[in-house]
């Protein structure tokens, strides 16, 4: 089992676009053992490569027993008005805020065999699914707060024991 560390906001990592997976090799197979290794710890809904500072589109989640991964991921429907919902990451820890979310999100990708991979929710799925495609697109769930939110974040951030500046 390897559970691996979790980049902080600041890194470079997550502020980059990933690359989609075009080889299914080892090293494949191994990035997702170890996303959901990361994932199944406690309190976890979800985590996507580029927070263990790999550059590839894959992600895995862990919700309500619900437990996968899915490789170049694309979020292709939500539905219902956004809604502030209270948001954490494990990229910014201790911290969480009101951020807008769907209500019930669709999300399409492959398995390690090149299958088609459909997962869909509401709740606490929905949301996971939208911030884990964000974070797959170099977006951290603070980027999208409504500004004096935002600015209060940042705040917070920046006087992070856990911060460190670029």
């Amino acid at each position: 089992m390897t559970v691996r560390p979790i980049r902080l906001f600041g890194d470079p990592v997550l502020r980059s676009r990933t690359d989609r997976v075009t080889s299914f090799d080892a090293a494949v197979r191994s990035l997702v053992d170890d996303l959901l290794d990361t994932v199944a710890v406690p309190g976890r809904a979800g985590v996507a490569a580029n927070q263990i500072g790999v550059g590839l589109a894959v992600f895995s989640y862990n919700v309500d027993g619900n437990v996968g991964y899915v490789i170049n991921p694309e979020l292709v429907e939500v539905r219902g008005d956004a809604v502030p919902v209270d948001e954490g990451c494990l990229s910014v820890p201790g911290l969480a805020y009101p951020r807008l979310r769907h209500p019930w999100a669709r999300v399409e990708g492959v398995d390690l065999d090149g299958n088609p991979v459909v997962v869909e929710g509401e709740g606490l799925l929905a949301q996971a699914l939208q911030h884990e495609t964000d974070h797959l697109e170099g977006r951290v769930y603070v980027e999208g707060l409504e500004p004096d939110m935002k600015r209060e974040a940042m705040r917070a951030i920046r006087t992070a024991e856990w911060f460190q500046r670029p």
